[in-house]
């Protein structure tokens, strides 16, 4: 054997190691990078942070000071300068109105004493500028916190066949002031339609007019 031929053998040997240790190594790379993705790859390290959102919110939301629905999935939350946009999917919508203070209980859903059709059609979507996730889909309803009320406008999904009932589940977006969720108690709470959707008082328009 030459010389040339004994000094490449442990060369070789070195680079067959090498590939078997890269070959071994990749899959655990990326197992990690699977598991941490969530903190990889989204604000916080939150999966419902939106990118973009400058604040963390709690594992609980609660716009207006009231929790959003147990049964609530798919939630994408986006934060900006003290205001939050949150949305997400439940079959319990009716019941979160009541709590939250939009609609009394024993009131229609759809009085237009308390909200108004909103300027989605039902063949449209929209999502509001910053949040994640599925658009919300037309027909839709917005309730707005008035007076003393609730500090939290609503946007939720009508159904297509009934005029009196909500999809199933139906996708709501909350728009609240984070600071003011902290204290659900403070005096001071929003005029009507002052959180950037329309009041009940207000011609129905699109989210992005």
């Amino acid at each position: 054997m030459s010389g040339t031929d004994r000094g490449s053998s442990p060369t070789r040997r070195r680079l067959s190691c090498l590939a078997v240790v890269v070959a071994v190594l990749a899959p655990v790379a990326g197992g990690l990078v699977w598991l941490f993705q969530d903190e990889l790859f989204h604000p916080f390290g939150d999966p419902r942070a939106c990118d973009g959102s400058d604040s963390r919110l709690p594992k609980v939301i609660s716009p207006g000071g009231v929790p959003i629905p147990a049964d609530a999935s798919d939630i994408h939350y986006a934060t900006e300068n003290g205001s939050a946009r949150v949305s997400f999917l439940s079959s319990d919508v009716p019941d979160y109105l009541h709590r939250v203070g939009l609609v009394p209980e024993g009131e229609p859903l759809f009085d237009e004493a308390y909200g108004s059709a909103y300027g989605l059609g039902s063949d449209e979507s929209e999502l509001p500028e910053g949040l994640c996730g599925p658009a919300l889909r037309g027909p839709a309803w917005t309730y707005a916190g008035r007076g003393q009320g609730p500090a939290v406008n609503v946007l939720v999904e009508r159904s297509p066949i009934g005029s009196d009932t909500f999809r199933t589940p139906a996708r709501v977006i909350a728009l609240f002031d984070v600071r003011r969720a902290r204290d659900a108690g403070a005096a001071e709470r929003p005029r009507r339609g002052a959180a950037g959707w329309p009041s009940a008082e207000a011609p129905a328009r699109s989210i992005g007019d």
